[in-house]
């Protein structure tokens, strides 16, 4: 990265349009899937799966982040979480995911390293990392609206790929 601070604030920006890209999918899912179970996996359900992106977030700010004095937002119950009490939530973990990168703008481009960590701690390697985890999982959700029958409109659909769009809101 050349210039860190600039830098920092392209991140910052292609952070939030991710988030974003997940948060449109959870406003738009059915409520009506989020109790349905994964075909397979009876335990996991339409909700833990969008949960998990909150929780993930909140796991990596607590190891990344609050020796640094990151906030950590509180993960939400998996279980009984409703999708305007996750959007709320993601909102939260969101912005710490946005101290980490602003923590790591300040450390010269690299954000600490975690006890355990499975990426490089750069900060171009710490957002792809994390968007890749999303997007994994917005497509998880998406296959599963449609193997449960709640195939999701056209408009939704090709919306998590209107970044440009989702950049603006």
């Amino acid at each position: 990265m050349t210039n860190t601070t600039d830098d920092g604030e392209a991140l910052i920006a292609a952070w939030r349009t991710n988030h974003r890209v997940t948060t449109y999918l959870i406003e738009n899912l059915p409520v009506e899937l989020w109790s349905m179970s994964v075909p397979g996996a009876p335990r996991r359900t339409v909700r833990t799966i969008a949960a998990h992106i909150h929780n993930a977030r909140c796991m990596w700010i607590k190891m990344i982040g609050s020796n640094h004095g990151v906030a950590v937002p509180r993960s939400v119950n998996a279980r009984t979480v409703t999708p305007r009490e996750l959007t709320r939530a993601l909102a939260r973990s969101s912005e710490g995911m946005i101290q980490l990168i602003q923590l790591g703008v300040t450390r010269g481009g690299a954000i600490p390293a975690a006890a355990w960590q499975n990426f490089p701690t750069d900060l171009v390697h710490f957002l792809s990392y994390f968007v890749a985890h999303e997007a994994h999982h917005r497509g998880q959700l998406c296959l599963l609206a449609r193997q449960l029958g709640h195939r999701l409109p056209a408009e939704v659909t090709a919306g998590l790929w209107q970044w440009k769009k989702r950049s603006r809101e």
